[in-house]
């Protein structure tokens, strides 16, 4: 997958990432009408375009954390820009956020990180089983295969 801003923008035969991210749109769409940064939670082999701030977490700080924390924060006063809506870097770092203690961050991450995983595992067989449908049902419809 080729990610932008806001969503998957094509797909090509090559990446620079291969893991557990966090995206945060950059510019165009950033923000939600509520406010909230427009994120997407990415994981596997991808390629991202310069729209999207790629965010990975330091320690004990998960992905799974940042994703949740940012999807609960207002970040409307940090856009800029007249014409196209942007956060850059230095107003994305200045956001405010609650940093838990070590013990604190570790349950959550216990209890939030298998919740995760299956969601992953979900979606990984939502996307295979749809390829499936998608590959045999015109051959069923057809006649080519009987069942």
């Amino acid at each position: 997958p080729y990610y932008g801003a806001a969503s998957i923008a094509g797909y090509i035969d090559d990446y620079i990432f291969d893991g557990i991210y966090v995206l945060m749109g950059e510019d165009g769409t950033v923000i939600t009408r509520d406010g909230r940064p427009v994120l997407q939670y990415v994981w596997g082999r991808f390629w991202v375009n310069n729209h999207a701030h790629i965010l990975n977490g330091k320690e004990n700080y998960s992905q799974e954390y940042i994703y949740l924390l940012l999807k609960r924060t207002n970040v409307k006063n940090l856009v800029t820009g007249a014409v196209q809506p942007k956060i850059n870097q230095g107003n994305m770092n200045s956001i405010d956020i609650i940093k838990p203690n070590k013990e604190i961050l570790e349950e959550f991450n216990k209890i939030i990180q298998p919740i995760f995983e299956n969601i992953r595992k979900n979606t990984d067989e939502g996307k295979t089983l749809t390829k499936l449908r998608d590959t045999l049902l015109p051959k069923l419809m057809s006649g080519e295969i009987k069942v």
